[in-house]
């Protein structure tokens, strides 16, 4: 199983970047890979959402529940291409700013598909935090 844990600190507060991961519909307008998301369900608590990530002609979709706590977002697992996904976000106040720290865990149900993928991994998951953290000075501003 391979797996990506990274800590940053961000200059924006809690709130708006744990608004900005929990808005999973707006994901393929600036993560790399992902060309689709569909919310299947939600409430306030959590939201079950399919997203459809291409990569090197290789389209792929999955669902998780990505549950919605204070500070805190876990994505879990329903469905799709990976025998394990384990993926949390913690958004910690941190000296006028926020503490962001990131985990993934992950491995494909196709040894082939795992074996592409794996010595791309650490990249892949660089880019995607990058993303995210490009979203947030998109979005309000440095």
């Amino acid at each position: 199983m391979r797996q990506h844990s990274e800590e940053i600190i961000s200059p924006y507060k809690p709130e708006q970047l744990y608004a900005m991961v929990a808005d999973v519909a707006k994901y393929p307008e600036f993560i790399p890979w992902c060309s689709g998301a569909r919310i299947v369900e939600k409430n306030a608590e959590w939201i079950i959402a399919d997203l459809l990530i291409g990569f090197k002609g290789i389209n792929e979709t999955y669902r998780s529940k990505v549950h919605l706590r204070e500070n805190e977002i876990d994505i879990e697992y329903l469905r799709g291409p990976f025998s394990h996904l384990e993926n949390r976000w913690q958004f910690t106040p941190y000296e006028g700013g926020t503490k962001i720290s990131f985990l993934i865990k992950f491995e494909f149900k196709s040894k082939i598909l795992d074996m592409i993928m794996g010595g791309l991994f650490d990249k892949a998951c660089m880019k995607m935090v990058g993303a995210f953290e490009k979203r947030a000075d998109e979005l309000y501003g440095k």
